[in-house]
């Protein structure tokens, strides 16, 4: 199989004839291996206007491209394997010799990695055979959505930069003259290339032909003045400035005069300030206060910026290098701490990296036996400003802060390197909303001032970060029939997020992705699993739990992704601890890759195993909630109740793969389970609706009743109405007359919570018979119960005594003490409805004596507060002379009842 996007898109042995079956397989050769959404596919064949089938369709053609896939392989298991479907969409298996883009990036990092050791005539070799490659312009043959539109741009900026490279690989070897003719061709043709006609100039100089250097120089400065506004770069005006005074050093080492005094001149090699640097201002201050006078005997300051992937480090630090250039006169320079291919330089490569801008005379062309020594005496007493971007370890940073002992050493990172002594640390966060606001409204310009709700959502999509949201802003502008709303709501869509924030040769994907690349397997797999977590954030417990280890080892590894930005800490304190979780287009970018490195049944099984971890622990703590009711069986039967309660008081969450992992149930819930509830209750809320989507009848149902005590008690009706939406679809399919009660009866409690007591009083009546068949009698005490409180509710003090008495009756044995213990509230209530103060009094005194007994304080506390409104009453009735009940009166704790009427005489 062979396939081609280096020229007119094709496939071997035979091409598709359909255009959007061309665009299909262009936009899979692009993300060779990578899942590529859906909506990626679709936005990249119909655009704005996909047809009203576009799914169907969409299947269609995959399944044409398919058929040609086969022609290529006789292996059935290749022929079936190589497009294969996978949420959110597609992966098209690609072999490492199979496409013309791979074998040219290969080639071309292996000439750059040569050049680098200054093997030129293997450089040059290595990129001429990459450049052969291309058979025409990048991609042709196909129409372009937005994703082959930016990959265009950006593949025809690698051949030109390849192109760049093999010429100067050749002007290192002496090949000036006969480079003349092809450089006067490519600089015609890329009137603004300002590294060709750099080129140009030296093998005109060399050549002896040092006016036409000259006019070379006026030529694009004419070009880049008259037809962009702009000046030339630095790096082209000093090579303008050196040709004019005809430096000797300019000239072919053979050439050059054997007389030649090499000396450290200033240099000045910034990138362009990025424009609208906002939201900055006060770091820039703060950071600013480093560069006045010299630091303590001499020595270099040191400055450490660290911050996720996209939150504007390097613009950060170029635009401080820019504000103190006077203050350092010698130079200032940024100095990336990675290669070409994007890898991280070891500590000798950074720092010949640094001596080949700042040594005396031409670069060296190799590394230096002993680049520390001659790194700190082409340093020394010079007031240098150094950036040293995207530095990765301390020892990368060391021979520079050591040699450099006048100026200001700038290093940014995702790392803090706080083992760097004598380093002052600033970390940028995400911007703000308003300042993430502004920076797009000074990106998209008018495309978005009429919209600010779009802007709004637009911001927040992009998480604070200014590199997205520099993205979402050009991605914007790129698409004129885009209104703010539209790139809103694609945005929205998380599996399409990371597709469209990609513009020419920013992409938030692959500046995100540098830090997970560079993780080992283990801690990879760690940052893929842990997106099942749930957006609101998670404990160290949750972690490992999905993670299948000891706690300890867990957070060493949530504390290693947190050092390199790849996770944040949420909020800590008591009494749940740390909190983690992710950027939201960092978990955009571990949830694909966990579609692409997990199966599906991986997932699941890392979904359920979080899923019965909640569980238990929210069994846990309801039972320190409201403690005394015996547990009722759950939907599968009291055989599966038994195990799962074992499983609780040893620790344990039980799973469909290997042993229970024993975790400290009780230590995370603490004394405080309301705490607990209220950190945890979206990561609950979102295990139920897995376990929906999964088809988990029985966890759906166990999951609810556990959580919905805390939803009562602290009157959180509307998600207690979607729980229990989803517990009765799951009771009905799953066949569960036992959950199909339990639900009815939370119905009724929502219900009566809600002020509609006939609902209620129906819900009660129907889960008590079902209770009553199933002979659950802790069920039907909990349905009588809440018929009392209902007929209360009414008005119907002498139904409700029914209701109570009958608790007491039934449960003559203190099977459910709980039971035993509600009855007693609601005989109190029903008394001080009937004006009986004094009745009323000693049976809330038995109730918050029978609350302590079983250990509840917060029954006990209402008890209490109950005696106390009592006494309080009854001092009012003596002084009036009246023995009417109380206007209101509080029925359970933080619930009130107005109005309370005594109905029919006692």
């Amino acid at each position: 199989m062979r396939y081609q996007v280096l020229g007119p898109v094709a496939l071997s042995p035979r091409t598709p004839t359909a255009a959007k079956v061309r665009v299909l397989l262009a936009t899979f050769l692009i993300r060779a291996d990578q899942v590529v959404s859906s909506q990626a596919l679709i936005d990249e064949i119909w655009g704005d206007e996909p047809p009203r089938t576009v799914t169907t369709t969409l299947q269609v053609y995959v399944s044409q491209l398919r058929t040609l896939l086969a022609e290529g392989t006789d292996n059935r298991r290749d022929r079936d394997g190589l497009l294969q479907t996978q949420p959110p969409g597609y992966r098209l298996r690609v072999g490492p010799d199979e496409l013309d883009l791979a074998r040219f990036e290969r080639l071309r990092d292996s000439g750059r990695r040569a050049y680098e050791r200054g093997a030129y005539e293997e450089t040059g070799a290595r990129l001429r055979e990459a450049l052969g490659l291309w058979t025409g312009a990048a991609l042709s043959g196909v129409p372009h959505g937005p994703l082959l539109s930016a990959a265009a741009v950006h593949l025809e900026e690698s051949r030109l930069a390849v192109l760049e490279q093999r010429v100067a690989a050749d002007l290192r070897l002496g090949r000036h003259a006969g480079l003349i003719a092809e450089l006067l061709a490519l600089a015609a043709e890329h009137p603004y290339r300002e590294v060709l006609h750099a080129h140009l100039m030296v093998a005109l100089y060399r050549s002896e032909r040092q006016s036409d250097a000259l006019l070379a120089f006026r030529n694009i400065r004419r070009a880049l003045v008259d037809e962009l506004g702009v000046e030339p770069g630095p790096a082209l005006a000093r090579l303008h400035a050196r040709v004019l005074r005809s430096d000797p050093a300019l000239l072919w080492p053979q050439d050059a005069p054997k007389t030649q005094v090499r000396t450290a001149a200033p240099v000045s090699l910034l990138p362009p300030a990025v424009p609208d640097l906002i939201g900055r201002d006060r770091l820039l201050t703060l950071a600013a206060g480093l560069a006045e006078g010299d630091g303590e005997h001499g020595a270099a300051r040191l400055l450490v910026v660290s911050g996720a992937a996209g939150v504007g480090k390097t613009a950060f630090a170029v635009e401080l290098a820019r504000q103190q250039a006077e203050a350092f006169p010698d130079g200032q320079l940024l100095v990336p701490l990675r290669d070409p291919r994007g890898a991280a330089l070891d500590p000798a490569a950074a720092a010949a990296a640094v001596l080949r801008l700042v040594g005396p005379g031409t670069p060296l062309p190799g590394l230096p036996a002993d680049v520390d020594r001659e790194l700190a005496s082409a340093l020394r007493g010079r007031r240098l400003l150094v950036v040293l971007d995207d530095a990765v370890s301390e020892a990368q940073v060391r021979p520079v802060a050591e040699g450099l002992d006048r100026g200001l050493l700038v290093v940014t990172g995702r790392r803090s390197l706080v083992g760097l002594e004598n380093a002052r640390l600033l970390t940028l966060e995400p911007l703000t909303a308003a300042e993430s606001q502004r920076l797009l409204l000074a990106v998209a310009g008018a495309r978005v001032n009429g919209d600010p709700a779009a802007v709004r959502e637009i911001a927040s999509l992009c998480g604070g970060l200014p590199l997205a949201l520099r993205v979402a802003g050009a991605a914007l502008n790129a698409r004129p029939h885009w209104t703010p709303a539209t790139l809103a709501g694609r945005l929205a869509d998380r599996t399409a997020a990371l597709d469209l924030l990609s513009a020419g040769d920013l992409e938030v994907r692959a500046a995100l992705a540098v830090g997970y690349d560079e993780l080992g397997v283990e801690e990879q797999r760690a940052f893929r699993l842990l997106s099942i977590t749930p957006e609101a954030g998670f404990s160290l417990w949750g972690a490992a739990v999905l993670l299948r280890t000891t706690p300890a080892k867990a957070e060493r590894l949530l504390e290693l992704l947190v050092e390199v930005r790849l996770l944040e800490i949420l909020g800590t304190g008591r009494p749940v601890g740390h909190r983690y979780g992710y950027h939201r287009l960092l978990r955009a970018l571990a949830q694909e890759k966990l579609h692409g490195a997990e199966s599906p049944e991986l997932r699941r099984a890392a979904a359920d195993r979080l899923g019965r971890a909640y569980l238990s622990l929210a069994r846990h703590a309801d039972r320190s909630l409201a403690p005394g009711r015996p547990r009722p069986p759950s939907a599968d039967g009291a055989a599966r109740a038994d195990r799962a309660d074992r499983a609780d008081r040893a620790g344990r969450a039980e799973g469909p793969e290997g042993p229970p992992l024993r975790l400290d149930w009780a230590g995370i819930v603490g004394s405080s389970p309301v705490g607990w509830f209220q950190a945890e209750i979206q990561g609950l809320l979102e295990a139920v609706r897995h376990a929906s989507e999964a088809r988990d009848w029985s966890l759906v149902l166990e999951l609810t009743d556990a959580v919905s005590g805390y939803l009562d008690a602290c009157g959180r009706w509307d998600e207690w109405a979607v729980l229990l939406d989803l517990a009765l679809e799951a009771a009905v399919l799953g066949g569960s007359d036992r959950g199909r009660a339990n639900v009815l009866r939370m119905l009724g409690d929502l219900a009566w919570q809600q002020r509609r007591t006939r609902s209620a009083t129906d819900h009660y009546t129907d889960a008590g018979r079902l209770f009553e068949e199933l002979d659950d009698v802790s069920g039907a005490l909990r349905c009588l119960i809440g018929a009392g409180d209902a007929a209360l509710s009414e008005g119907d003090p002498t139904r409700a005594e029914e209701c109570y008495q009958a608790v007491l009756r039934r449960d003559a044995d203190g099977l459910d003490r709980r039971a035993g213990v509600d009855a007693r509230r609601g005989l109190a209530l029903v008394l001080l409805a009937r004006g009986r103060a004094e009745d009323a009094l000693q049976r809330f005194q038995e109730f918050t004596d029978a609350a302590e007994a079983i250990g509840d304080q917060r029954w006990a506390r209402f008890g209490q507060r109950s005696v106390e409104r009592v006494l309080e009453h009854m001092v009012d009735w003596s002084s009036s002379q009246h023995s009417s009940p109380p206007a209101a009166v509080e029925a359970r704790p933080g619930i009130w009842l107005v109005q309370l009427t005594a109905g029919a005489a006692a």
